[in-house]
């Protein structure tokens, strides 16, 4: 016999620690790499594999699956009334060519942990429920990132992403094909109750604070940038200092000054220069032209305007005062982004609940939850890894945080299922 969890208490219930690590472990053993890590890029064969074990899991306790048209895999456990709008939890299972076993994954367990945890208890939901594997969240193999969540929400278009290369030449539709993930079921969003993610938090900040739960009020802005600046390339013996129209004189305090920027923006202010590339590159010529990558990131918009206002000014500034042309070409603008109120407090009162020490946070990477919350309402949770560490071999999280982040996930679903929200409420 099963319960409704709208007349039963369910404070008590817990998930299974040493099931939901075990799954991790057995799907980490797919594109496993000798340093304890994982590769198992975007619609590779280890994907596939990976993507069926999740099947079978599903299956087994009794969800129904779907795929749709940009490969995003939906298992659907139902409730009593399969009329409202699905409560979904989901992640990606894709990593970095050198990736850990829980980056994206722990998400995806984590939600089918939920379901068998109900399941065990003969619990059935008011709404239904969802797990959702997201395709190609890393963008490690095909660019852009996030691909799946991005052409079901609309933000991405499905014929520009079907015909995304890889190094090897080799398209995302065609890829989708091979690996048999190519679905039947539109690609495009539908109502949703909430949407809930649980990571890792890939920072080191919850450990230094000694907090299991990071309450996720949204994710933070940023702007990519192209710095380009031309000066003249000339013989680095012979060429005075005073006479030369060197790009990194002025390479050199702007990327100081943009260090000292995001410090005084706050301890959420981010300027990082991931590349820079000198042209013709020579070691003994004064460079014609510098290449510099630029990722400048806050949780608040107004400061990230202040941000790029600050940038130009003082790149033009730099530049006329040592001769050189510049060029700042925005290549990317991802907005800040907030949560749903509704499902924010659901992840805190269920954190109270079972007592995990918490602090409010922002996430500072981009999610598949960064294209969800534009269609429907979202939340996120967060727990420590290890020295902050991710996209790495040596990614590592500890059971209990793992088993904590989970119990809160499964607590805000269940919150969120027992509330009788109206339209405003799922647009917040």
């Amino acid at each position: 016999m099963w319960a409704s969890c709208i007349m039963t208490d369910l404070s008590a219930l817990r998930i299974d620690a040493a099931r939901l690590w075990q799954s991790l472990m057995d799907m980490a053993q797919i594109g496993a790499t000798a340093k304890g890590g994982c590769n198992r890029q975007a619609l590779t064969d280890e994907d596939r594999e990976g993507r069926d074990l999740f099947i079978s899991w599903c299956e087994q306790i009794g969800c129904r699956v779907s795929v749709d048209a940009i490969g995003n895999i939906f298992a659907r456990r139902d409730g009593l009334d399969n009329s409202l709008p699905p409560i979904l939890a989901g992640s990606h299972l894709d990593t970095q060519p050198t990736g850990g076993k829980f980056d994206g994954v722990y998400g995806v367990l984590a939600g089918l942990e939920v379901l068998r945890t109900l399941s065990d208890a003969n619990i059935v939901t008011d709404a239904p429920l969802e797990v959702a594997v997201w395709t190609n969240e890393e963008g490690s193999r095909y660019a852009p990132a996030m691909i799946g969540s991005g052409v079901w929400s609309g933000v991405l278009d499905i014929d520009k992403a079907y015909a995304a290369v890889d190094k090897a030449g080799k398209t995302l539709g065609s890829e989708l094909e091979r690996i048999g993930y190519r679905g039947d079921q539109p690609a495009s969003a539908r109502p949703l109750k909430a949407a809930f993610e649980v990571h890792i938090e890939q920072g080191p900040i919850l450990e230094q604070e000694e907090r299991q739960i990071g309450v996720l009020s949204g994710i933070q802005g940023l702007r990519w940038y192209d710095l380009i600046i031309d000066g003249e390339a000339c013989h680095a013996g012979p060429s005075p200092m005073e006479s030369r129209r060197d790009p990194f004189m002025a390479a050199a305090p702007i990327i100081s000054a943009c260090y000292k920027m995001a410090a005084a923006h706050g301890s959420w202010g981010r300027a990082t220069f991931g590349d820079i590339r000198a042209e013709p590159g020579s070691r003994n010529t004064v460079p014609e032209r510098l290449v510099i990558n630029v990722d400048l990131r806050h949780p608040d918009a107004e400061q990230l305007d202040q941000m790029d206002e600050e940038f130009r000014a003082l790149v033009a500034r730099e530049c006329e005062q040592f001769r050189l042309e510049h060029q700042v070409n925005e290549i990317w603008h991802m907005p800040v982004t907030a949560f749903a109120a509704h499902c924010v407090r659901a992840v805190r009162e269920a954190t109270d609940m079972l007592g995990f020490s918490n602090m409010d946070m922002v996430s500072g990477a981009g999610h598949d939850s960064l294209y969800i919350a534009t269609v429907a309402p979202t939340g996120m949770i967060f727990v420590p890894c290890e020295n902050g560490i991710s996209h790495n071999e040596i990614e590592n999280a500890k059971v209990e945080d793992l088993e904590a982040g989970c119990n809160v996930l499964l607590h805000a679903m269940l919150a969120v299922d027992a509330q009788d929200l109206a339209v405003e409420d799922l647009a917040d």
